[in-house]
């Protein structure tokens, strides 16, 4: 992983946690208030620090379920070898 601010290699991974120690989580906000007030639905969270530049990134641990629930896509996707092969557009001026 790259920093995305100066893309430097040199990361600290690390944890988010709050003044008395407990770790910080993400709530998808689809998920109900209930759930969210009892810790159901929570997702991790990643943090990475920048040595270099000191910026701080974070990445959410999603499950299984999250990704094929969240992933939509419109009409039919071209498969690999048809992204390779394909022309890049050029930009309209």
């Amino acid at each position: 992983m790259k920093c995305l601010a100066c893309g430097s290699g040199a990361l600290v991974e690390g944890a988010l946690t709050d003044g008395s120690g407990t770790n910080v989580f993400f709530n998808p906000g689809d998920i109900p208030m209930l759930k969210k007030m009892l810790g159901i639905g929570n997702r991790g969270i990643r943090a990475y620090a920048c040595v270099h530049c000191q910026n701080l990134q974070f990445a959410v641990e999603f499950k299984e379920n999250d990704l094929e629930k969240y992933q939509q896509f419109e009409g039919q996707q071209p498969g690999v070898l048809e992204r390779i092969n394909s022309e890049p557009e050029k930009l309209e001026e």
